[in-house]
């Protein structure tokens, strides 16, 4: 039995078709991943089926008895701590408990405590301070009132209360927007576990691709369901085009083929019967639709000029504001080829370590050497609220570029995906993403040697993440990157540097290595201080921890380097194929530059075995190492 079914449903906002007789129904307990294009409709279905809208026809049907719990788009801002309007997300336990001090006759007393017994009432300060904790707020925080914290943490109370209050079904619209990367983990982590449904909508494909059963698309008002994550939908959507195309070129050369006899013969008395019968053989082929796709989304960074190592280096440097040092100590360098992601809960100094690289900020004690024909390309999130939102890109990026001309200005704005119309719409009609694209192309105007990218992908569909992955693995500059998109950190990222404690430490593994090490380290953080295990146990736990992951460093880089070797490879034979199947090249006078290119596809044959061993060997190895470690 259905636990929601939506039929035949049709939405409209402000005149404009969004969903048309679209239907979907969800069982209990499945987890359903929901996407289309920006303005497709997804979040507007979201509130017709939490009850803010009406449809304009069809029904959504809600099994009865049925809890549905939604984050709220408006964050709570009174004087209630965190832990208290949490709990009050409850409103059956907060009701009873109400009641309960005021009911004086002894049955309904006994039937009140009954029920407060079967909703585990008792339990419920440790699961709301459980949930809270997991999404980044210390005890000492839990206590203090929501009006403290800024718009993006009161958010993570809303979506705390939704999920404390564990539903039959789980709306959740962009549930990672205002995550830090450890968060978002344990977030993934929770939603594996949750028993009940959920209909997710999300651009952060790490969590399309572990927590969810299907992916519902919303596309041109219809609504479609495939199976299995994200990384599936790509691969079926991508076969069932390829399919489409091929069918239509096929239908399109026969309809030619048959026009062109019609139009040969139509005058001809002896072949007028057969001109008739193709006409109507013609009139019979079925219309295919064009596989409708918005162009593809590219980017494409500006490519910098070569610096020798180091471009930027730290000795002993301590940075902080007001005389309040949040990070000491730092002695790091960067490197044109450096690839860096920084981890760390929120608030512990990643974004700050970014502005004393950016030289935003100047450090306190020690120093900060940048090779004197560096430039350093600097994106933040919260630079979109110094845009002028009554200029366009065009006047944005002009003054960034006074000596450009006009085509260079363009030129610029559209390697971000600012075509001619976008570039000349004002900024305050522009969404969130577009926005992002214009901040990432005032970032690289001067073709930076140092890119820094904090949070870039908060409004960036899943294509314009993906494209943003491509440019970054053709730009030739060095890359630090703060993000709450794991996928996006897996793709970019050669090294991770931890960020917290004051200090930033090099972290010795990879992201599933990182994931593992935070579920441990939030484990323990989480344990009674009565906890049987003592303090030097654990340290040496750790520091075991930290000499496994330090062994498997050389293993890592052999992986790395052969993936990289092996894309290359592969790149440079699709050239060479392509060559060989030209047929100018077989030409006379050109047999020594056919006989080159046969040498040369053999060669990287030969090459492609032995890097596919190389890397195989040391995938086992790794494997074989973490299973002992377990």
């Amino acid at each position: 039995m259905s636990l929601l079914v939506i039929s035949d449903l049709t939405l409209r906002m402000a005149g404009r078709l969004l969903l048309d007789h679209a239907s979907l129904s969800v069982e209990p307990g499945r987890k359903i991943g929901l996407v289309g294009r920006n303005g497709a409709g997804k979040s507007t279905l979201l509130a017709a089926i939490a009850g803010d809208i009406a449809p304009d026809g069809g029904e959504i049907r809600l099994s009865s008895r049925a809890r549905m719990a939604r984050v709220k788009q408006e964050a709570p801002a009174d004087g209630a701590s965190l832990l208290q309007t949490v709990l009050a997300g409850d409103t059956e336990r907060t009701s009873l408990l109400a009641e309960a001090e005021h009911a004086t006759d002894p049955q309904r007393i006994g039937e009140i405590h009954e029920r407060l017994r079967a909703i585990q009432a008792d339990s419920a300060p440790a699961r709301a301070g459980s949930v809270l904790a997991g999404l980044g707020f210390s005890a000492e925080a839990q206590a203090r009132p929501v009006s403290d914290f800024s718009g993006g943490w009161r958010m993570r109370v809303s979506l705390a209360t939704a999920l404390f209050l564990e539903p039959d079904l789980l709306l959740l619209d962009e549930p990672t927007n205002h995550l830090d990367l450890e968060a978002t983990l344990w977030l993934e982590d929770w939603l594996r576990r949750f028993a009940g449904a959920a209909l997710i909508v999300s651009h952060d494909r790490g969590l399309l691709d572990s927590c969810v059963d299907a992916i519902a698309h919303l596309d041109r008002g219809k609504l479609s369901l495939t199976p299995g994550g994200y990384e599936n939908f790509v691969r079926i959507r991508t076969e069932q085009a390829l399919q489409q195309a091929r069918h239509a070129e096929k239908i399109a050369t026969q309809r030619a083929h048959m026009q062109s006899f019609v139009d040969r013969f139509r005058a001809k008395a002896t072949k007028a019967r057969q001109a008739q019968a193709r006409l109507k053989a013609l009139e019979k082929l079925p219309v295919i639709e064009a596989v409708v796709e918005d162009a593809a989304t590219q980017f494409a960074f500006p490519q910098p000029d070569p610096l020798p190592p180091p471009i930027l280096s730290m000795n002993q440097a301590s940075v902080g504001y007001d005389g309040r040092t949040v990070l000491a100590n730092l002695s790091l360098r960067l490197d044109m080829e450096d690839r860096i992601a920084l981890l760390g809960a929120n608030g512990n100094g990643k974004s700050t370590l970014v502005k004393l690289l950016a030289g935003r900020l100047a450090p306190m004690t020690g120093t900060v050497e940048h090779n004197p024909r560096l430039k350093v390309g600097y994106f933040a999130q919260h630079q979109a609220e110094e845009l002028r939102l009554a200029e366009t890109p065009i006047d944005h990026m002009a003054r960034a570029l006074p000596r450009a001309t006009p085509p260079v200005v363009r030129a610029q704005l559209a390697r971000f995906g600012l075509d001619a119309d976008r570039a000349e719409t004002p900024v305050r009609d522009l969404s969130g993403g577009e926005k992002a694209r214009l901040l990432l192309a005032l970032a690289t105007r001067d073709a930076p040697q140092l890119l820094l990218l904090d949070e870039p992908t908060n409004h960036l569909d899943l294509d314009a993440r993906d494209a943003l992955i491509r440019a970054l693995a053709d730009f030739e500059g060095a890359v630090v990157l703060i993000s709450h998109d794991p996928h996006l950190v897996e793709l970019v990222a050669d090294r991770l540097w931890l960020v917290g404690d004051g200090k930033v430490t090099p972290f010795e593994g990879d992201m599933v290595e990182y994931r593992s090490w935070l579920i441990e380290h939030n484990r323990a953080a989480n344990r009674p201080k009565t906890d049987a295990t003592s303090p030097l146990s654990r340290k040496d736990d750790r520091r075991e921890r930290a000499e496994a992951r330090k062994a498997l460093a050389p293993l890592r880089k052999i992986v790395k380097d052969a993936e990289a070797q092996m894309a290359r490879l592969a790149d440079e034979r699709r050239k060479l194929e392509a060559a060989l199947a030209d047929p100018k090249l077989y030409e006379q006078g050109k047999a020594a530059e056919v006989t080159r290119l046969n040498t040369r596809l053999a060669a990287i044959s030969r090459e492609q075995a032995e890097v596919e061993e190389r890397w195989l060997a040391a995938e086992t190895e790794m494997e074989e190492a973490r299973e002992g470690e377990g």
